[in-house]
């Protein structure tokens, strides 16, 4: 299985899903990362303000910082590569990368044919 490690910038807790102004990209992130958990995914987050070790020691990670700041976090490695930099991937880039499917709710409607319900549209 392939692992996924999450590189943070400093945020109050482990998630950043705390206080009183929490950042709607970050509740979202934190629910695909327990969903994507789930379906049995290692996904490792590390913040940079309680865990700045590992930033240092992954050289992936330390020569991205020096390029790019630490503005530029969070960044996101797939089996130690960069798989995207800057925000948070979707549920569906997830499971593209991981090879899992997503479950899609069926839409009122949808099963009785069209996209309104079985009319046309």
């Amino acid at each position: 299985m392939k692992m996924i490690a999450v590189f943070d910038p400093a945020l109050c807790c482990s998630t950043g899903v705390c206080g009183t102004e929490v950042d709607q990209a970050l509740v979202t992130f934190a629910a695909d990362v327990d969903w994507a958990q789930q379906q049995g995914v290692q996904i490792t987050r590390f913040n940079l303000s309680r865990q700045p070790l590992a930033f240092a020691e992954s050289p992936v990670v330390k020569a991205y910082l020096e390029r790019s700041g630490t503005d530029a976090l969070p960044l996101i490695l797939l089996d130690g590569e960069i798989a995207l930099a800057g925000r948070y991937p979707s549920r569906g880039e997830l499971a593209r990368w991981l090879g899992l499917t997503l479950e899609v709710p069926l839409v009122e409607g949808a099963a009785r044919g069209g996209c309104c319900g079985g009319g046309s549209c």
